[in-house]
Protein backbone atom coordinates (compact mmCIF):
# COMPACT_ATOMS: atom_id res chain seq x y z
CA UNK A 1 0.00 0.00 0.00
CA UNK A 2 0.93 3.77 -0.18
CA UNK A 3 2.63 3.02 3.18
CA UNK A 4 4.48 1.37 4.99
CA UNK A 5 5.56 -2.04 4.35
CA UNK A 6 2.73 -2.79 1.96
CA UNK A 7 3.46 -5.89 1.22
CA UNK A 8 -0.51 -6.36 0.87
CA UNK A 9 -0.47 -9.51 1.91
CA UNK A 10 2.94 -10.76 0.27
CA UNK A 11 5.45 -8.20 -0.89
CA UNK A 12 5.80 -4.74 -2.10
CA UNK A 13 3.45 -3.87 -4.71
CA UNK A 14 3.46 -0.49 -6.79
CA UNK A 15 0.10 1.49 -6.55
CA UNK A 16 0.27 4.89 -8.42
CA UNK A 17 -3.10 6.63 -8.00
CA UNK A 18 -4.61 3.97 -5.28
CA UNK A 19 -2.29 2.28 -2.91
CA UNK A 20 1.73 3.14 -3.85
CA UNK A 21 4.08 1.30 -2.37
CA UNK A 22 6.32 4.13 -0.69
CA UNK A 23 9.91 3.51 -2.42
CA UNK A 24 12.55 1.83 -1.49
CA UNK A 25 13.15 0.42 2.16
CA UNK A 26 14.79 3.14 4.35
CA UNK A 27 17.88 2.14 5.94
CA UNK A 28 17.43 5.13 8.87
CA UNK A 29 14.44 6.30 10.44
CA UNK A 30 13.68 9.52 9.87
CA UNK A 31 11.34 11.56 11.82
CA UNK A 32 9.13 14.70 10.92
CA UNK A 33 8.54 17.79 12.92
CA UNK A 34 11.17 16.90 15.31
CA UNK A 35 14.36 17.33 15.89
CA UNK A 36 15.47 14.54 17.81
CA UNK A 37 13.75 11.07 18.89
CA UNK A 38 10.71 10.88 20.75
CA UNK A 39 9.10 7.98 23.34
CA UNK A 40 11.20 9.74 25.90
CA UNK A 41 8.15 11.00 28.03
CA UNK A 42 10.05 14.76 27.89
CA UNK A 43 7.30 17.82 27.49
CA UNK A 44 8.71 20.17 24.70
CA UNK A 45 9.26 24.06 25.01
CA UNK A 46 5.68 24.09 24.34
CA UNK A 47 5.28 21.96 27.47
CA UNK A 48 3.32 20.19 25.19
CA UNK A 49 3.97 15.59 25.91
CA UNK A 50 5.78 14.13 22.98
CA UNK A 51 5.42 10.83 21.10
CA UNK A 52 6.97 8.83 18.57
CA UNK A 53 4.86 7.31 15.65
CA UNK A 54 5.91 5.20 13.33
CA UNK A 55 4.54 3.71 9.95
CA UNK A 56 6.50 3.20 6.36
CA UNK A 57 7.02 6.07 3.77
CA UNK A 58 3.34 8.08 2.64
CA UNK A 59 3.99 8.72 -0.89
CA UNK A 60 0.60 10.17 -0.75
CA UNK A 61 0.95 13.42 1.88
CA UNK A 62 -2.06 12.52 3.51
CA UNK A 63 -0.44 10.84 6.50
CA UNK A 64 1.76 14.04 7.25
CA UNK A 65 -1.02 15.95 6.36
CA UNK A 66 -2.69 14.28 9.21
CA UNK A 67 -0.07 14.23 11.82
CA UNK A 68 0.63 18.63 11.18
CA UNK A 69 -3.26 18.51 11.61
CA UNK A 70 -3.57 16.53 14.77
CA UNK A 71 -0.30 18.64 16.20
CA UNK A 72 -2.14 21.70 15.40
CA UNK A 73 -5.26 21.27 17.06
CA UNK A 74 -3.28 19.97 19.93
CA UNK A 75 -0.32 22.17 20.24
CA UNK A 76 0.72 23.12 23.65
CA UNK A 77 -0.68 19.64 24.57
CA UNK A 78 0.31 16.27 22.36
CA UNK A 79 3.04 16.28 19.62
CA UNK A 80 3.12 13.74 17.17
CA UNK A 81 6.77 12.80 15.78
CA UNK A 82 6.66 10.38 12.71
CA UNK A 83 9.08 7.97 12.29
CA UNK A 84 9.34 6.69 9.23
CA UNK A 85 10.04 3.01 8.62
CA UNK A 86 10.79 0.61 6.11
CA UNK A 87 9.10 -0.08 3.30
CA UNK A 88 8.93 -3.68 3.60
CA UNK A 89 6.34 -5.45 5.89
CA UNK A 90 9.02 -7.83 6.47
CA UNK A 91 11.63 -5.30 7.31
CA UNK A 92 9.39 -2.98 9.38
CA UNK A 93 8.02 -6.35 11.78
CA UNK A 94 11.79 -7.05 12.45
CA UNK A 95 12.87 -3.66 13.07
CA UNK A 96 9.87 -3.17 15.66
CA UNK A 97 10.26 -6.68 17.04
CA UNK A 98 13.96 -6.16 17.47
CA UNK A 99 13.15 -3.00 19.47
CA UNK A 100 10.31 -4.57 21.60
CA UNK A 101 12.93 -7.18 22.49
CA UNK A 102 15.50 -4.92 23.61
CA UNK A 103 13.33 -3.42 25.89
CA UNK A 104 10.31 -1.79 23.98
CA UNK A 105 12.18 1.22 21.93
CA UNK A 106 11.38 4.73 22.11
CA UNK A 107 8.41 4.10 19.60
CA UNK A 108 5.03 4.42 21.05
CA UNK A 109 2.81 4.40 18.71
CA UNK A 110 3.05 1.81 16.17
CA UNK A 111 1.32 1.67 12.63
CA UNK A 112 0.94 -2.25 11.96
CA UNK A 113 0.29 -5.03 10.17
CA UNK A 114 -3.19 -6.89 11.04
CA UNK A 115 -1.33 -10.04 11.42
CA UNK A 116 1.40 -8.52 14.30
CA UNK A 117 -1.44 -8.11 17.51
CA UNK A 118 -1.16 -12.02 18.23
CA UNK A 119 2.42 -12.37 18.13
CA UNK A 120 2.98 -8.68 20.12
CA UNK A 121 0.05 -9.50 22.54
CA UNK A 122 1.71 -12.72 23.50
CA UNK A 123 4.74 -11.29 24.09
CA UNK A 124 3.71 -8.53 26.03
CA UNK A 125 5.08 -5.79 23.55
CA UNK A 126 1.95 -3.98 23.38
CA UNK A 127 -0.66 -2.34 25.32
CA UNK A 128 -4.78 -4.04 26.22
CA UNK A 129 -6.81 -1.45 24.86
CA UNK A 130 -9.96 -3.34 25.77
CA UNK A 131 -10.51 -0.16 28.42
CA UNK A 132 -9.98 2.37 25.72
CA UNK A 133 -11.19 1.12 22.56
CA UNK A 134 -14.59 0.22 24.29
CA UNK A 135 -17.36 -2.21 22.89
CA UNK A 136 -19.85 0.66 22.10
CA UNK A 137 -16.40 2.28 20.25
CA UNK A 138 -15.77 -1.38 18.02
CA UNK A 139 -19.68 -0.90 17.11
CA UNK A 140 -18.62 1.40 14.38
CA UNK A 141 -16.12 -0.17 12.69
CA UNK A 142 -15.83 -3.16 10.34
CA UNK A 143 -16.32 -6.42 11.94
CA UNK A 144 -13.12 -8.18 10.57
CA UNK A 145 -10.69 -5.47 11.31
CA UNK A 146 -11.80 -5.36 14.97
CA UNK A 147 -11.49 -9.46 14.76
CA UNK A 148 -7.46 -8.86 13.35
CA UNK A 149 -6.57 -6.27 16.96
CA UNK A 150 -8.23 -9.42 19.15
CA UNK A 151 -6.33 -11.80 20.88
CA UNK A 152 -7.79 -14.32 23.65
CA UNK A 153 -10.61 -11.75 24.96
CA UNK A 154 -8.62 -8.95 24.50
CA UNK A 155 -8.26 -6.16 22.32
CA UNK A 156 -4.86 -4.54 20.93
CA UNK A 157 -5.44 -2.37 18.01
CA UNK A 158 -7.80 0.08 16.98
CA UNK A 159 -8.62 -0.99 12.95
CA UNK A 160 -6.94 1.98 10.74
CA UNK A 161 -7.74 1.08 6.96
CA UNK A 162 -8.47 -2.00 5.70
CA UNK A 163 -7.84 -4.05 2.30
CA UNK A 164 -9.56 -7.48 0.94
CA UNK A 165 -9.56 -9.48 -1.70
CA UNK A 166 -11.66 -9.26 -4.59
CA UNK A 167 -12.43 -10.43 -7.95
CA UNK A 168 -11.49 -8.52 -10.88
CA UNK A 169 -13.52 -9.53 -14.53
CA UNK A 170 -13.68 -8.02 -17.99
CA UNK A 171 -17.75 -6.98 -18.49
CA UNK A 172 -16.76 -6.42 -21.80
CA UNK A 173 -15.71 -9.81 -22.05
CA UNK A 174 -18.49 -11.53 -20.01
CA UNK A 175 -20.95 -9.66 -22.28
CA UNK A 176 -19.95 -10.57 -25.64
CA UNK A 177 -19.49 -14.12 -24.17
CA UNK A 178 -23.58 -13.91 -22.65
CA UNK A 179 -22.96 -14.06 -19.59
CA UNK A 180 -25.13 -11.79 -17.42
CA UNK A 181 -23.07 -11.71 -14.09
CA UNK A 182 -20.10 -12.48 -12.82
CA UNK A 183 -19.46 -16.69 -11.56
CA UNK A 184 -20.45 -17.26 -7.94
CA UNK A 185 -19.12 -20.48 -7.53
CA UNK A 186 -15.53 -21.48 -9.06
CA UNK A 187 -16.60 -23.99 -11.64
CA UNK A 188 -18.93 -21.13 -13.20
CA UNK A 189 -15.91 -19.43 -13.31
CA UNK A 190 -14.01 -21.97 -15.27
CA UNK A 191 -16.74 -22.41 -17.10
CA UNK A 192 -16.90 -18.88 -17.75
CA UNK A 193 -13.41 -18.80 -18.13
CA UNK A 194 -12.93 -21.60 -21.00
CA UNK A 195 -15.79 -19.96 -23.21
CA UNK A 196 -14.07 -16.71 -22.82
CA UNK A 197 -10.72 -17.67 -23.83
CA UNK A 198 -11.80 -20.00 -26.66
CA UNK A 199 -13.57 -16.85 -28.08
CA UNK A 200 -11.82 -13.99 -27.30
CA UNK A 201 -8.14 -12.64 -27.65
CA UNK A 202 -7.57 -13.21 -23.83
CA UNK A 203 -4.76 -15.59 -23.35
CA UNK A 204 -5.46 -16.74 -19.61
CA UNK A 205 -8.81 -17.12 -18.16
CA UNK A 206 -7.64 -16.59 -14.42
CA UNK A 207 -4.59 -14.99 -12.40
CA UNK A 208 -3.91 -14.65 -9.14
CA UNK A 209 -1.09 -15.02 -6.56
CA UNK A 210 0.52 -18.11 -6.02
CA UNK A 211 4.22 -17.89 -5.55
CA UNK A 212 5.38 -18.64 -2.38
CA UNK A 213 4.97 -15.43 -0.26
CA UNK A 214 2.75 -14.34 2.10
CA UNK A 215 -0.04 -12.95 -1.01
CA UNK A 216 0.24 -17.27 -1.54
CA UNK A 217 -0.41 -18.22 1.66
CA UNK A 218 -3.73 -15.54 2.12
CA UNK A 219 -4.53 -17.00 -1.61
CA UNK A 220 -4.70 -20.61 -0.45
CA UNK A 221 -6.12 -19.66 2.56
CA UNK A 222 -9.39 -18.33 0.51
CA UNK A 223 -9.50 -21.25 -1.50
CA UNK A 224 -9.89 -23.19 1.95
CA UNK A 225 -12.60 -20.85 3.47
CA UNK A 226 -14.71 -20.57 0.69
CA UNK A 227 -15.28 -24.14 0.91
CA UNK A 228 -15.86 -24.14 4.16
CA UNK A 229 -12.51 -25.21 5.65
CA UNK A 230 -9.85 -23.59 7.88
CA UNK A 231 -6.70 -23.69 9.59
CA UNK A 232 -7.23 -23.81 13.41
CA UNK A 233 -10.61 -24.38 15.48
CA UNK A 234 -11.03 -24.74 19.20
CA UNK A 235 -11.05 -21.63 21.67
CA UNK A 236 -7.44 -21.84 22.40
CA UNK A 237 -6.75 -22.00 18.66
CA UNK A 238 -4.25 -24.54 18.78
CA UNK A 239 -5.90 -27.20 16.79
CA UNK A 240 -4.68 -27.20 13.63
CA UNK A 241 -7.60 -28.63 11.55
CA UNK A 242 -6.15 -27.82 7.86
CA UNK A 243 -6.29 -31.53 6.68
CA UNK A 244 -10.42 -31.50 6.60
CA UNK A 245 -12.10 -32.67 4.06
CA UNK A 246 -13.22 -29.06 2.99
CA UNK A 247 -9.76 -27.61 3.70
CA UNK A 248 -8.64 -30.29 0.91
CA UNK A 249 -11.07 -29.77 -1.49
CA UNK A 250 -10.28 -25.84 -1.33
CA UNK A 251 -6.70 -26.76 -2.22
CA UNK A 252 -8.14 -29.27 -5.16
CA UNK A 253 -9.98 -26.18 -6.63
CA UNK A 254 -6.93 -24.11 -6.42
CA UNK A 255 -4.98 -26.91 -8.16
CA UNK A 256 -7.44 -27.29 -10.65
CA UNK A 257 -7.02 -23.80 -12.05
CA UNK A 258 -4.05 -24.89 -13.33
CA UNK A 259 -4.93 -28.52 -14.01
CA UNK A 260 -7.81 -27.82 -16.52
CA UNK A 261 -5.63 -24.63 -18.01
CA UNK A 262 -7.65 -21.69 -17.05
CA UNK A 263 -5.04 -20.18 -15.23
CA UNK A 264 -1.33 -20.83 -16.60
CA UNK A 265 1.25 -22.40 -15.10
CA UNK A 266 3.38 -19.95 -14.20
CA UNK A 267 0.92 -18.33 -11.94
CA UNK A 268 2.60 -20.59 -8.95
CA UNK A 269 5.12 -17.54 -9.59
CA UNK A 270 2.72 -14.83 -9.42
CA UNK A 271 2.87 -11.55 -6.99
CA UNK A 272 0.33 -8.84 -7.32
CA UNK A 273 2.41 -7.26 -9.85
CA UNK A 274 2.53 -10.44 -12.29
CA UNK A 275 -1.40 -10.58 -11.54
CA UNK A 276 -2.02 -6.92 -12.35
CA UNK A 277 0.43 -6.66 -15.55
CA UNK A 278 -1.49 -9.67 -17.15
CA UNK A 279 -5.18 -8.21 -16.55
CA UNK A 280 -4.78 -4.56 -16.86
CA UNK A 281 -2.74 -5.31 -20.50
CA UNK A 282 -5.49 -7.29 -21.66
CA UNK A 283 -4.52 -10.48 -20.86
CA UNK A 284 -6.63 -12.34 -18.50
CA UNK A 285 -10.20 -12.21 -17.92
CA UNK A 286 -10.18 -13.03 -14.16
CA UNK A 287 -7.75 -11.82 -11.25
CA UNK A 288 -7.99 -12.45 -8.09
CA UNK A 289 -6.42 -8.75 -6.20
CA UNK A 290 -6.59 -5.87 -3.88
CA UNK A 291 -8.70 -2.92 -4.47
CA UNK A 292 -6.17 -0.91 -5.45
CA UNK A 293 -5.97 -1.97 -8.86
CA UNK A 294 -8.80 -1.14 -9.99
CA UNK A 295 -7.60 2.68 -10.21
CA UNK A 296 -5.03 1.69 -12.59
CA UNK A 297 -7.59 0.78 -15.25
CA UNK A 298 -7.20 3.53 -18.00
CA UNK A 299 -3.87 4.90 -16.64
CA UNK A 300 -1.63 5.70 -19.33
CA UNK A 301 1.47 3.16 -19.13
CA UNK A 302 -0.11 1.12 -16.69
CA UNK A 303 -3.43 -0.21 -18.71
CA UNK A 304 -4.70 -0.92 -21.95
CA UNK A 305 -8.20 -1.37 -20.49
CA UNK A 306 -10.35 1.19 -19.05
CA UNK A 307 -12.45 1.49 -16.12
CA UNK A 308 -15.74 0.92 -17.91
CA UNK A 309 -13.70 -2.60 -18.70
CA UNK A 310 -13.76 -3.59 -15.29
CA UNK A 311 -15.93 -5.31 -13.24
CA UNK A 312 -15.36 -6.05 -9.69
CA UNK A 313 -17.07 -8.77 -6.85
CA UNK A 314 -16.62 -11.21 -4.18
CA UNK A 315 -14.78 -14.45 -4.41
CA UNK A 316 -16.34 -17.32 -5.94
CA UNK A 317 -17.51 -20.24 -3.83
CA UNK A 318 -17.88 -23.89 -3.99
CA UNK A 319 -20.97 -25.36 -4.77
CA UNK A 320 -23.58 -25.50 -1.82
CA UNK A 321 -21.32 -22.74 0.15
CA UNK A 322 -23.70 -19.43 0.57
CA UNK A 323 -20.63 -17.15 2.14
CA UNK A 324 -17.31 -15.72 0.54
CA UNK A 325 -14.46 -14.98 2.22
CA UNK A 326 -11.74 -13.03 1.22
CA UNK A 327 -8.25 -12.52 2.79
CA UNK A 328 -7.98 -9.22 5.09
CA UNK A 329 -5.11 -6.86 4.88
CA UNK A 330 -4.92 -3.56 6.28
CA UNK A 331 -3.42 -1.62 9.26
CA UNK A 332 -4.07 -1.53 12.65
CA UNK A 333 -3.22 1.52 15.63
CA UNK A 334 -1.01 -0.33 18.88
CA UNK A 335 0.35 1.27 21.31
CA UNK A 336 3.38 0.55 23.22
CA UNK A 337 3.14 -1.04 26.33
CA UNK A 338 6.63 0.34 27.88
CA UNK A 339 5.56 3.74 27.18
CA UNK A 340 4.65 6.04 30.25
CA UNK A 341 0.90 6.34 30.58
CA UNK A 342 1.36 10.22 29.31
CA UNK A 343 2.94 8.92 26.01
CA UNK A 344 0.20 6.40 25.97
CA UNK A 345 -2.29 9.18 26.94
CA UNK A 346 -1.09 11.42 23.64
CA UNK A 347 -0.77 8.33 21.06
CA UNK A 348 -4.09 7.30 21.79
CA UNK A 349 -5.69 10.86 21.22
CA UNK A 350 -3.39 10.52 18.14
CA UNK A 351 -5.34 7.41 17.49
CA UNK A 352 -9.02 8.58 18.03
CA UNK A 353 -8.29 11.40 15.66
CA UNK A 354 -6.68 9.77 12.52
CA UNK A 355 -9.73 6.97 12.83
CA UNK A 356 -12.40 9.95 13.31
CA UNK A 357 -14.55 9.96 10.40
CA UNK A 358 -13.26 13.05 9.14
CA UNK A 359 -9.83 11.84 8.59
CA UNK A 360 -10.47 8.79 7.32
CA UNK A 361 -12.20 10.03 4.85
CA UNK A 362 -9.73 12.22 4.30
CA UNK A 363 -7.15 9.65 3.89
CA UNK A 364 -9.80 8.04 1.39
CA UNK A 365 -10.61 10.73 -0.59
CA UNK A 366 -6.43 12.16 -1.05
CA UNK A 367 -4.84 8.41 -0.33
CA UNK A 368 -7.92 5.58 -1.62
CA UNK A 369 -6.63 4.34 2.00
CA UNK A 370 -10.71 2.05 2.24
CA UNK A 371 -11.76 3.33 5.80
CA UNK A 372 -12.49 0.72 8.78
CA UNK A 373 -15.64 2.80 10.15
CA UNK A 374 -19.19 1.27 8.69
CA UNK A 375 -20.53 4.49 8.18
CA UNK A 376 -17.95 5.54 5.28
CA UNK A 377 -19.23 2.93 3.20
CA UNK A 378 -22.67 4.93 2.40
CA UNK A 379 -21.03 8.29 1.89
CA UNK A 380 -22.12 9.27 -1.78
CA UNK A 381 -19.03 11.72 -2.24
CA UNK A 382 -16.41 8.67 -0.81
CA UNK A 383 -18.47 6.51 -3.20
CA UNK A 384 -18.28 8.26 -6.52
CA UNK A 385 -14.29 9.35 -5.69
CA UNK A 386 -13.41 5.78 -4.96
CA UNK A 387 -15.65 3.64 -7.04
CA UNK A 388 -14.28 0.36 -5.26
CA UNK A 389 -15.67 0.89 -2.66
CA UNK A 390 -19.14 0.80 -3.62
CA UNK A 391 -18.40 -1.97 -6.01
CA UNK A 392 -16.43 -4.39 -3.53
CA UNK A 393 -18.19 -3.61 -0.67
CA UNK A 394 -19.60 -7.06 -0.10
CA UNK A 395 -16.05 -8.75 -0.50
CA UNK A 396 -14.79 -5.64 2.24
CA UNK A 397 -17.49 -6.31 4.89
CA UNK A 398 -16.61 -10.20 4.27
CA UNK A 399 -13.09 -9.82 4.70
CA UNK A 400 -11.60 -12.55 7.02
CA UNK A 401 -8.63 -12.11 9.31
CA UNK A 402 -5.56 -14.92 8.74
CA UNK A 403 -5.05 -17.34 11.81
CA UNK A 404 -4.93 -14.95 14.72
CA UNK A 405 -1.95 -16.80 15.92
CA UNK A 406 0.96 -15.68 18.19
CA UNK A 407 2.81 -18.27 15.91
CA UNK A 408 1.64 -16.58 12.83
CA UNK A 409 4.78 -15.89 11.05
CA UNK A 410 6.25 -19.09 11.40
CA UNK A 411 2.89 -20.83 10.76
CA UNK A 412 2.66 -19.32 6.94
CA UNK A 413 6.04 -19.64 5.80
CA UNK A 414 5.04 -23.22 5.69
CA UNK A 415 1.86 -22.76 4.28
CA UNK A 416 3.20 -20.51 1.38
CA UNK A 417 5.46 -23.57 0.50
CA UNK A 418 3.02 -26.37 1.01
CA UNK A 419 0.03 -23.63 -1.08
CA UNK A 420 2.85 -23.47 -3.72
CA UNK A 421 3.90 -27.05 -4.06
CA UNK A 422 0.21 -28.07 -4.89
CA UNK A 423 -0.28 -25.44 -7.24
CA UNK A 424 2.73 -26.58 -8.97
CA UNK A 425 1.79 -30.00 -9.03
CA UNK A 426 4.92 -31.54 -6.75
CA UNK A 427 2.31 -32.61 -4.02
CA UNK A 428 -1.38 -33.40 -4.33
CA UNK A 429 -3.28 -31.56 -2.32
CA UNK A 430 -3.90 -33.96 -0.17
CA UNK A 431 -0.70 -34.30 0.69
CA UNK A 432 -0.17 -30.83 1.18
CA UNK A 433 -2.35 -30.48 3.50
CA UNK A 434 -1.38 -33.86 5.66
CA UNK A 435 2.25 -32.35 5.81
CA UNK A 436 0.62 -29.00 6.75
CA UNK A 437 -1.38 -30.52 9.79
CA UNK A 438 1.77 -32.23 10.95
CA UNK A 439 4.19 -29.18 11.12
CA UNK A 440 1.77 -26.83 12.04
CA UNK A 441 0.53 -28.84 15.10
CA UNK A 442 4.49 -29.22 15.46
CA UNK A 443 4.59 -25.17 15.62
CA UNK A 444 2.03 -24.85 17.53
CA UNK A 445 2.79 -27.66 20.39
CA UNK A 446 6.11 -26.29 20.44
CA UNK A 447 5.32 -22.91 21.56
CA UNK A 448 2.49 -23.92 23.57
Amino acid sequence: MRVPPVRVPGGRVSRKGFLKVGGSALAGAALLGVAGCGGSGNQNSSGATEFTFSFGPDNSGSLEEIVRRFNKKFEGRYRANYRVMAADTGQYFNQVKTEFQAGGGEIDLIGGDVVWPAQFAANGWIEDLSDRFTEEDRKAFLPAPVESCTYEGAVYGVPWFTDAGMLYYRKDLLDNAGFSDPPKTWEELKEQATKITGESDAEDGFVFQAAEYEGGTVNGLEYIWTHGGDVLAGQDLNDVIIDGTQAIAGLSTERSMVESGVAPRAVSTYTEQECQAAFLNGRAVFCRNWPYMYALAGEQGQSNIGPDQVGVASLPVAAGQEESFSGLGGWNFYLNATSSEEEKDAAYEFVKFATSPEQQKYRALNGSFLPTLEELYDDEKLVEKVPVIDLGESAIKNARPRPLSPYYSDMSLVMAEQFNACVKGSKSPKEAANTLDDRLQEIVDQAS
